[in-house]
């Protein structure tokens, strides 16, 4: 045996090996039984999310008539998260986040129930519904933020990018379960059955955060001496903290970017309809591929080596931007198909990678407002993107406004790209400088 064909043997029998260690890193956040419970909670509870989505959308538009009211809805649901995250941030760093969770679970359970009360009886009127999605945003701005954190609380830093990447599978599987699940409790229940079953589905969170106390929570996490006696002064020092911080500062920016892309249901619709003359059928075709090349990319990662850098997240965001690009500007269906694929592994990679640099830089003093901001960027900066985004398409044509993510994710990678990438650690010790906030 030559030298060359023992190094192509030696390569062939560490191939196994490699894929084995890749399959436990991706799936290595589960080794813990109470993220294993809380993640498995998740996948019931989102997908009860989805359903009562879905079904409040059908309600709303056969109560009025008026599609407008639908984007009514949607910016009573992200505007309290874009005003309120922030704040919600300097809470999440200073209060018992097991305990804050568990009274967002109760509160989403309690409105669900009474959306399911209000239709079974027949007196449910539009102000109702908006209400109702209304205080849904101002639970889901402490709930959020709080959910991501209290993940490092679960798992600690080492298993985070494991974590983070298969909370997206949850939320990819939700997105196709809940909508299935609603289209077929609505054919034979009807839309009270649909809230009904997502108020049960926050029983399930609520019993594993009674159940389990996470492993990795310490005093700064629980509580932030400085932040305690002076919420106000708490939320000032975070903002200026992320802005002292470029691969944070990037990263937020990066997010609210992504609320263009993922206001997917503006610009996809009209691309499907006017630049390849489909219906309606083919454009749930072309979300589910976007669906479909998520998976793998939130496997991806959960995969990677746990501590995400500067450099990787522009250059995933990059290549998220040209495959963006690329699926704006493709002449024939087939290669749009593919760029949708190319799109949903690697917008979701992304978007992984970003949030776990935010979270391994920000240290325990000060994850809950960087996550936060975080929130406020994404999603609730789609309060205003979806709009822009709508007002591009209508003037400027399908293809550009569904390149407009990719513009501006270039923009923001590439002004950035020097803070992201000044120094290759992602986790700094800030325990001195956390503590002031």
């Amino acid at each position: 045996m030559t030298m060359s064909d023992a190094d192509a043997q030696a390569g062939q029998d560490a191939e196994p090996e490699r894929r084995r260690l890749i399959l436990r890193r991706s799936f290595q956040s589960l080794e813990s039984p109470a993220y294993r419970a809380w993640f498995f909670s998740q996948v019931f509870s989102a997908s009860g999310t989805m359903t009562q989505v879905v079904a409040m959308s059908w309600f709303l538009l056969r109560l009025t008539g008026d599609s407008v009211d639908l984007g009514l809805m949607a910016t009573f649901t992200f505007l309290p998260v874009l005003l309120l995250s922030p704040h919600a941030g300097a809470l999440v760093d200073r209060v018992d986040r097991r305990k804050l969770l568990i009274a967002t679970q109760i509160a989403f359970g309690l409105l669900a129930a009474a959306a399911a009360a209000i239709i079974a009886a027949g007196v449910a009127e539009a102000w109702m519904i908006f209400l109702i999605t209304l205080l849904n945003g101002f639970v889901f701005a402490p709930d959020s933020t709080a959910r991501q954190v209290y993940v490092v609380d679960l798992v600690g830093t080492e298993r985070l990018a494991s974590a983070v990447g298969l909370y997206e599978i949850i939320l990819n599987v939700s997105r196709v379960a809940g909508p299935a699940l609603g289209g077929a409790l609505l054919a034979t229940a009807g839309v009270a059955a649909c809230c009904a079953v997502n108020a049960a589905s926050y029983l399930i969170p609520l019993y594993v955060l009674l159940r389990y106390k996470p492993a990795h929570v310490t005093a700064a996490t629980l509580r932030t001496a400085g932040a305690q006696r002076q919420p106000s002064v708490s939320l000032r020092d975070g903002i200026g903290y992320a802005w002292r911080h470029g691969p944070i500062r990037v990263c937020v920016g990066l997010a609210a970017a992504s609320g263009l892309l993922f206001n997917m249901g503006v610009s996809l619709p009209v691309l499907a309809t006017h630049a390849f003359h489909l219906g309606g059928g083919g454009y749930g075709l072309l979300m589910s591929v976007f669906g479909i090349g998520a998976l793998p990319g939130a496997l991806l990662a959960s995969s990677g080596d746990g501590r995400p850098t500067g450099r990787r997240v522009g250059v995933l965001a990059l290549a998220t931007a040209a495959a963006i690009g690329c699926t704006a500007l493709a002449p024939a269906l087939w290669l749009a198909i593919i760029g949708l694929l190319a799109v949903g592994l690697l917008s979701i990679w992304f978007i992984a990678a970003a949030n776990t640099l935010v979270q391994l830089a920000a240290g325990d003093g000060m994850r809950g407002r960087m996550m936060g901001l975080w929130t406020m960027a994404l999603p609730g900066a789609q309060v205003g993107t979806g709009p822009f985004a709508g007002w591009v398409t209508e003037v400027a044509g399908p293809r550009v406004g569904f390149a407009l993510p990719a513009m501006a994710l270039s923009a923001i990678a590439g002004a950035g790209w020097q803070a992201l990438t000044a120094s290759p650690a992602v986790v700094a010790d800030v325990s001195a400088e956390s503590a002031v906030g």
